[in-house]
């Protein structure tokens, strides 16, 4: 674990980590509530955040001083790239993929199908205009 955030003698330290320009105290330490702010989250900021609270000289809390909150930052799916491969005529075998680069949870994927567009062929005229 990394330290990122400390109150101590009356001061409030922010650590030099990658999260230092955006995270501190949400209120005052002496209110007692110690609750931090995240600022512009980013997908490494999910982890397991731990706050330790101590008083000097006090035996008696060891061990019950420890909170845990887990971090999860959602990421929306990037926008899917899909793709073709085989060549689409009768008989042949066709591969259609699709990947999308990013997203957290994992995405879900669902193909679905349409009806065809419709195509109209004409015959062939022979000596009319």
């Amino acid at each position: 674990p990394a330290q990122i955030l400390t109150y101590l003698d009356g001061v409030a330290k922010v650590e030099e980590t990658e999260l230092k320009p955006r995270v501190g105290f949400l209120y005052p330490v002496l209110t007692h509530n110690i609750s931090v702010f995240i600022n512009a989250t980013r997908e490494h900021d999910s982890g397991q955040y731990m706050c330790t609270v101590n008083v000097v000289d006090d035996v008696t809390s060891t061990g019950k001083n420890v909170g845990v909150i887990n971090l999860t930052v959602l990421v929306p799916p990037a926008a899917p790239a899909c793709q073709l491969h085989g060549s689409p005529t009768v008989g042949a075998n066709v591969t259609l993929s699709c990947t999308s680069e990013k997203g957290k949870p994992s995405p879900a994927y669902q193909w679905q199908r349409t009806a065809p567009t419709l195509q109209v062929f004409f015959p062939p005229a022979q000596g009319k205009v």
